[in-house]
């Protein structure tokens, strides 16, 4: 899932080039910003062929939280991250828009990307299922927000609220895991 424009024409690239398999851009109908990659901090969209890469980075006294999320959730943790970084913390964004991508690259570039022992939280406006494997098993290094039932409907924005996919929650989830 593309996070922004420049993401979905990147998308669309390894869309146009995978010969082994089917493809899915899952795009949302929300108006999203179309980030400056050429701003301080931020990674180029060309991350998108790899699967998973940093998109935003401001951490001048060393890493403290990544947050992980796909197409319009970015803008959640773009906008959780300018928070955290009021408070001092270094942050890292991630965008994921390819698992089976991510997965196929070295060892090292995941590792690069999400670095051991660096608390991780994810947000995805569906399941939390399978995000473990990006964030890991310890609660205090790990967390997903997500939606784990089905059936509501409505405007996203309330929905969003009413479920707890916001910045806010996450900036909250961020104090928990490293006071």
């Amino acid at each position: 899932r593309p996070a922004d424009a420049n993401e979905t024409a990147k998308a669309w690239q390894a869309a146009l080039s995978n010969t082994s398999g089917p493809t899915i851009l899952a795009l949302t109908r929300q108006g999203l910003p179309i980030y400056d990659r050429n701003r301080a901090g931020m990674g180029a969209a060309d991350g998108t062929l790899r699967g998973g890469y940093i998109f935003f980075e401001d951490a001048p006294d060393g890493l403290d939280m990544v947050l992980i999320a796909t197409g319009s959730e970015v803008e959640i943790a773009m906008d959780a991250a300018k928070t955290l970084r009021a408070d001092g913390v270094g942050v890292r964004v991630v965008s994921l828009p390819s698992w089976s991508r991510f997965e196929a690259q070295t060892a090292e570039y995941r590792a690069e990307v999400l670095p051991a022992g660096v608390p991780k939280i994810a947000i995805e406006a569906a399941t939390t299922f399978g995000w473990e494997r990006w964030v890991g098993n310890d609660p205090a290094l790990g967390a997903v927000i997500g939606i784990d039932h089905f059936g509501a409907s409505g405007p996203y924005e309330r929905l969003y609220q009413e479920f707890g996919l916001t910045p806010d929650a996450m900036v909250e989830k961020a104090r928990e895991m490293l006071s």
